[in-house]
C-alpha cells in the first residue's frame, strides 16, 4: 500500500477557512498516491469550501477546474431544455469531479452541482491534464473512477424508470450518508424532487412512508436515517446491485481500497 499523507499543506482562497495552513486530506484517490505523485499534483492543488448549490460546471461550457471533494458532496446532473433536471450520478470523498478534463475536452454534457457543502481541493483544468500524463497511479485510479460513475448512471437511469419513489428515496439516501459518513442529510423536498426525477408531492409521499415506517424522520431541510439496516431492505435491488460491482472489481484488484 502506498503512503499515505495525513496533512498536506494547500494554498487558500477566499472561500476557504481563514489563517489554515494545511488541511487534512480525506478524498480517497489523493490518499492512494505514492510519495512521488502527491509531490507532483499538491503543488497545484488549492484548498476551497464547497458551498450548498454552488454550480462547479455547467453543461456545454468551459470546466475551468477539477476538484477532489474532501467533504460534502455533489449532484451530477442531466439538465433538459425546459430546465428540469434529474440526478445521474452522487460524488463525495470517494472521487473527482471534472471527469472531462481527464482526456483533453474542455466541456462536459452534465452540471454538477453542490448538493450537501463541504470543501475540496481544486486543479486547474491544465494542470490535471498534466498531472494525469505524469502520475500513473493517479491515471489508474482516475480511470477506475470514470468506470464506477459510469456503472453509477447506468443503474439509477434503470432505477428510476423502474422503481417506486419511496425505494428510489431509500436507495438515493443510502448512497448519500456512504458518501458524507453521517446519517444527518441536509437536503429539502423540492431539491430531493430534482435528484429523483419525480414531482415533490411525490417525494413528500415517499418521505412520509419511510418516515412512519420507522426508518427516517425529516424535519425543516433534514433528513435523519434512524435505521440504516432497515433502509437497506426497504430499497430496490439497485443499491445492493452497485455495491455488489463495487466489491467485485475491488476483489479483481488484490490490494486496491474501496472504489
Amino acid at each position: 500500500m502506498p503512503d499515505k499523507p495525513s496533512r498536506l499543506r494547500v494554498k487558500s482562497d477566499g472561500h476557504a477557512p481563514p489563517a489554515i495552513d494545511a488541511q487534512p486530506v480525506e478524498n480517497e484517490i489523493l490518499l492512494s498516491l505514492p510519495a512521488r505523485e502527491r509531490e507532483v499534483l499538491f503543488s497545484q492543488l488549492t484548498f476551497v469550501a464547497m458551498r450548498t448549490h454552488d454550480v462547479l460546471h455547467e453543461p456545454g461550457e468551459p470546466i475551468q477546474f477539477g476538484y477532489f471533494p474532501n467533504s460534502g458532496m455533489t449532484s451530477i446532473l442531466t439538465v433538459l431544455a425546459e430546465g428540469k433536471s434529474v440526478e445521474v450520478g452522487l460524488t463525495g470523498k470517494d472521487g473527482f469531479v471534472g471527469l472531462p478534463l481527464l482526456v483533453g475536452f474542455s466541456s462536459g454534457p452534465t452540471q454538477a452541482v453542490v448538493q450537501v457543502a463541504g470543501s475540496a481541493f481544486r486543479v486547474g483544468a491544465r494542470a490535471i491534464g498534466q498531472a494525469v500524463r505524469q502520475c500513473p497511479t493517479l491515471s489508474i485510479r482516475l480511470q477506475r473512477y470514470v468506470q464506477m460513475l459510469a456503472m453509477q448512471g447506468t443503474q439509477v437511469a434503470a432505477c428510476n424508470r423502474l422503481h417506486e419513489v419511496d425505494e428510489r428515496l431509500a436507495r438515493w439516501l443510502l448512497m448519500c450518508q456512504d458518501r458524507i459518513g453521517s446519517s444527518l442529510v441536509p437536503l429539502t423536498q423540492e431539491f430531493l424532487a430534482h435528484m429523483l426525477g419525480t414531482r415533490r408531492a411525490s417525494v413528500t409521499v415517499a418521505a412520509g412512508i419511510l418516515q412512519k415506517a420507522g426508518l427516517i424522520t425529516y424535519s425543516r431541510g433534514h433528513v435523519n436515517i434512524v435505521d440504516r439496516g432497515r433502509l437497506e431492505g426497504a430499497c430496490c435491488e439497485c443499491y445492493e446491485i452497485m455495491q455488489q460491482q463495487d466489491r467485485r472489481w475491488r476483489n479483481e484488484v488484490p490490494g486496491i481500497e474501496s472504489l
